[in-house]
């Protein structure tokens, strides 16, 4: 048996196609306009023109009205989860931070920020650490003699004259 190595990797077929070899004569199938068409700006060899380029007509992207505030560099996004989750996937007295979460599979990663919403029942006591928390989650959870810890985390600094 033979080991794979680079003197005998073999692409596999169709993975890999001639060139095409453009104006070498019209039995070809590449010759004379060559592939370009014809005539008209992309047919010139300096044709290519960036994204957005109509011509020199007043793009799309300058003629649509900009107007009000936007706070998408500054917003913040959590991942919510419910406290009908947490019932559902920890044992009581159990310590609920963002790294049991993860393995639990109810946050995607150990980046993201994290959000206890209300909605659902909780039926044991729970000591959770999260990012943030509304009233109803709580409420909830300190009505079954749990414990709620809001983990401030920093959030990234930004540049505002690079904005």
């Amino acid at each position: 048996m033979e080991f794979l190595g680079l003197h005998n990797l073999v692409a596999p077929i169709g993975a890999t196609k001639n060139r095409k070899r453009l104006g070498r004569g019209e039995s070809s199938g590449h010759g004379k306009t060559s592939g370009r068409g014809h005539k008209g700006q992309k047919a010139r060899k300096s044709g290519n023109v960036r994204i957005g380029f109509e011509g020199g007509q007043n793009p799309l992207s300058r003629r649509i009205p900009k107007r009000g505030f936007s706070n998408y560099g500054f917003r913040v996004d959590y991942h919510g989860v419910n406290v009908s989750r947490l019932s559902k996937h920890f044992e009581a007295g159990s310590v609920v931070d963002q790294a049991s979460l993860v393995a639990a599979g109810l946050a995607p990663n150990m980046s993201c920020l994290i959000k206890l919403l209300g909605d659902g029942s909780l039926n044991h006591a729970l000591t959770v650490k999260v990012h943030a928390a509304s009233k109803t989650a709580m409420a909830k959870i300190q009505e079954k003699g749990g414990s709620v810890e809001v983990i401030v985390k920093k959030p990234p600094s930004y540049n505002l004259k690079n904005l």
